[in-house]
């Protein structure tokens, strides 16, 4: 004969992300074990197995109406039961799987719909929002947690300051979320990294089984199209007015002057990445490295000019030393360092662009694309710049390449007509 009771079930599987909780259970027994969560959770001590109720005198249930809890899965339980006593001995010809399949059907005839989505649905956007976050913080990714957390932010601003469930998120609450902040004049690129940020939430919950959309918005809504509004490269010959510029020796802007011909030799290599640099990522004729973005190792053979530069921070180091003054260990707590050692670095970068009579914007990004534009002007593929720069798809690559597309354009146009 099949049997349920309700349990805690406390199985490290069903701990919640969110809450350090665990699920009160149904469980079910008809040739094997199958169990069911309800939408209540509770600590160890906050239950009481012999009666089969949440404690009303426990400091981690103050969150539940303990009397309502208790009723609705003492509900459940009896519902099971009756259906067990209705179906006999026609449940021998059933496995577990269908039975619980039956339970669950008994369940929602006597459970208004509405009432059912709200409690299954019960995630809330910072909620689920502060598990991705700290993931990426412990695994020393703090940028994209702040990405995480600014879009949370701008969402739950929008809704009066009042967090989101993420039942809540629907496609006309994004197309309010998209006009309100067209209305203040914020620009495109800036709502869709919002709205990109949110949704990057929004699926992880769905996919990590922590959510059930009814219908997903962002099936059905056109995140704005992000632009590029300013050239982000300088031509070769600006690169060879750069090396013919003098600075003194170990001086700061000097050291930035370096770092800039280095990230150039090393293939548009991203400022974070050359501050992580250590002795034993350089072997032989190499320099190997992994892109803080995305964790992909690369590889980039050392060049003439690169070997002349990297001589001076090579001597008298050893292989656990960081390769140049500026060095960043790539933990979240020294990420404050590094944006700081970035702001000085873009600030020496506009000097060094002054000095060498470069009138176009110049940073630690620039050099990344002037890299691409210019591999891409010599006749390289795409295909070969987009793994040269660490990308994972042609798709990043042709954005990178995108606003030089009229410029080529223009110049073949001059040739035909003139």
């Amino acid at each position: 004969m099949a049997k349920v009771r309700l349990i805690l079930d406390t199985r490290k599987s069903a701990k919640s992300i969110v809450n350090g909780l665990y699920p009160v259970a149904l469980r079910v027994f008809h040739q094997k074990t199958r169990i069911v969560r309800l939408p209540y959770y509770t600590s160890p001590a906050g239950w009481n197995d012999k009666s089969m109720q949440i404690k009303k005198s426990a400091h981690k249930n103050n969150h539940i109406d303990c009397d309502k809890a208790n009723e609705n899965i003492y509900d459940k339980l009896h519902i099971a039961r009756k259906l067990i006593v209705e179906l006999g001995d026609s449940i021998n010809s059933i496995n577990a799987d269908t039975l619980v399949g039956y339970i669950r059907k008994a369940w929602d005839k006597k459970v208004d719909t509405k009432i059912r989505e709200e409690v299954d649905n019960g995630l809330t956007l910072s909620e689920w929002g502060k598990v991705i976050v700290d993931r990426k913080l412990k695994s020393n990714n703090p940028g994209t947690a702040g990405w995480y957390a600014n879009g949370i932010k701008a969402f739950t601003k929008m809704n009066g300051d009042k967090d989101l469930h993420l039942n809540e998120i629907t496609v006309t609450l994004l197309k309010n979320f998209q006009s309100e902040h067209e209305a203040k004049g914020n620009s495109k690129n800036g709502i869709s990294c919002y709205i990109r940020a949110v949704r990057a939430v929004y699926n992880s919950a769905i996919k990590e089984d922590q959510f059930i959309a009814k219908k997903n918005p962002f099936d059905h809504f056109k995140v704005p199209s992000t632009r590029r509004t300013k050239k982000k490269a300088i031509l070769k010959e600006d690169f060879i007015k750069i090396r013919d510029v003098n600075y003194k020796k170990r001086s700061p802007i000097w050291h930035a002057k370096n770092y800039a011909l280095i990230m150039f030799n090393c293939r548009g290599m991203n400022f974070i990445d050359l501050v992580k640099l250590q002795i034993k990522d350089i072997s032989t004729d190499r320099i190997f490295y992994g892109r803080s973005k995305t964790g992909d190792q690369l590889s980039v053979r050392i060049t003439d000019e690169l070997n002349e530069i990297l001589s001076f921070y090579l001597d008298g180091k050893s292989n656990e030393d960081y390769l140049f003054p500026a060095n960043y260990d790539g933990s979240t707590k020294s990420f404050e360092k590094y944006k700081s050692l970035r702001r000085r670095m873009n600030g020496h970068l506009k000097t060094i662009a002054k000095d060498s009579g470069i009138e176009e914007v110049f940073t630690t990004y620039t050099i990344r694309h002037s890299w691409a534009t210019i591999a891409k002007y010599m006749g390289i593929s795409t295909e070969v710049i987009s793994e040269g720069l660490g990308h994972h798809s042609l798709k990043t690559t042709q954005i990178y390449l995108k606003s030089f597309t009229n410029h080529v354009l223009d110049e073949a146009n001059e040739l035909v007509v003139s």
